[in-house]
């Protein structure tokens, strides 16, 4: 009598696995035609048209190094706010640096800013309840993306990785850092991880306050809009930018969609900085390609100071080709590396959310900032130079004797390639 109900819940388990290990989508299946190069006029045009949203001139960015920098300048835009805050980001985990960005956060509330905060379920797992009830006492709206519920059960494999902080539509933040202790501090240790964030100012905020949009109303079916959100920014400088975005529910492949194009158009050099580096086969040919029609490609990467082991393991399982072809592969070595940044032929600067493998380019919600300027694409090469310096360079021959114990384990995490 039991076997009716045990089929028909093994059967509910399989359609919720299989719906949530993919993404429903058709992927890109083809490589990239070479038919400009990136100095190319058409090369502007075709990543604006392409991805979304138009390049837009009339901005300002700003690097920030490690904690150091990153909290400072986005604490002093939080308590910059006059009108509304807009914040969406994936870890938010219990600490100092916690506390603060949730204590400016409802300092602005009770001065009658709007402040609506939308974390990751699964990436706010590890935060103080205490933040969401002092944030929700003083006023400000917050959402946890995608808390289980049984409308919902399918989707709990997507999880937003965006990272935004947009203030009065005027100032936005984007980059790698999420809130815990690990970001802190200038990557002077192992307990305190590299990464870079970046500082916005001008039109393109607007792409970024309409990205924090796309999940606020699938979150909450609230659409904010007016001046408040949406002003109209003058230029700020002489930059050219846009900000776009992916997700499994509306254009999932964008991402490696504009990297298969900036590695297709790339003529001198490219340089990617990833902190979880698993790429499929179609871009690793893109990358061969590149490398052996003379384009010199560097990549950064963890090395055994890293999070997630099975991401490495995954990783190094798959750069034969890439070392065959001639790319320079380094893994980072005094802590955690967590940058995610592509400059290609010193002009083009890709920086945000993405992470170089099929969790961020196929699962996750995910959003970049791209910025079409040679100045500070030079300042971008600078500092992944100066990472390199501590790096270790992995070569083929070291490659090829890694140890068996490293080959056997890389036999069965490709299995897994589709969720990392």
């Amino acid at each position: 009598m039991l076997t009716i109900p045990i089929t028909a819940f093994v059967t509910l388990v399989i359609i919720l696995v299989i719906a949530n290990l993919s993404s429903g989508e058709k992927k890109i299946e083809h490589k990239i035609e070479r038919l400009y190069a990136s100095d190319d006029p058409q090369f502007l045009r075709s990543m604006g048209l392409l991805l979304g949203p138009p390049v837009i001139s009339g901005n300002r960015f700003e690097m920030l190094l490690n904690g150091d920098r990153i909290f400072p300048s986005m604490l002093e835009g939080i308590r910059s706010a006059r009108q509304t805050i807009t914040f969406e980001t994936f870890i938010y985990w219990s600490g100092e640096i916690g506390e603060q960005i949730a204590q400016a956060l409802a300092d602005k509330a009770r001065e009658g800013i709007a402040v609506h905060v939308l974390l990751d379920w699964v990436g706010s797992s590890k935060m103080d309840k205490r933040y969401l009830n002092l944030l929700r006492d003083a006023g400000a709206e917050v959402i946890q993306y995608h808390k289980p519920h049984w409308t919902g059960l399918g989707r709990m494999n997507n999880r937003t990785h965006r990272k935004l902080l947009v203030i009065d539509g005027h100032i936005g933040f984007t980059g790698g850092v999420g809130i815990a202790s690990e970001w802190t501090g200038h990557a002077q240790n192992e307990k305190h991880w590299r990464d870079t964030h970046f500082r916005v100012a001008g039109p393109v905020v607007g792409h970024m306050q309409a990205v924090f949009m796309d999940n606020w109303v699938k979150a909450t079916g609230n659409v904010l809009h007016g001046p408040g959100y949406f002003p109209d920014v003058e230029s700020m400088g002489d930059g050219l930018a846009h900000m776009f975005s992916s997700s499994p529910s509306g254009g999932s492949d964008d991402m490696q969609l504009m990297y298969l194009m900036a590695i297709t158009a790339a003529t001198h050099s490219i340089h990617l900085a990833s902190a979880y580096f698993v790429p499929d086969k179609l871009t690793i040919n893109a990358i061969v390609e590149a490398a052996k029609r003379g384009v010199k490609v560097q990549i950064i990467m963890p090395g055994k100071k890293i999070d997630t082991h099975t991401v490495r393991e995954a990783s190094r399982a798959c750069w034969g080709d890439l070392l065959k072809a001639g790319v320079e592969m380094y893994e980072y070595q005094p802590t955690m590396f967590h940058c995610k940044l592509l400059v290609v032929d010193e002009y083009l600067v890709s920086v945000g959310s993405t992470n170089f493998d099929n969790r961020s380019f196929k699962l996750n919600d995910e959003a970049n900032l791209n910025i079409y300027d040679r100045d500070f694409a030079r300042q971008q090469t600078a500092v992944f130079a100066d990472d390199i310096k501590k790096s270790q360079q992995v070569t083929l021959e070291a490659w090829m004797h890694r140890p068996f114990t490293e080959k056997l384990i890389e036999q069965f995490v490709p299995l897994l390639d589709t969720q990392l």
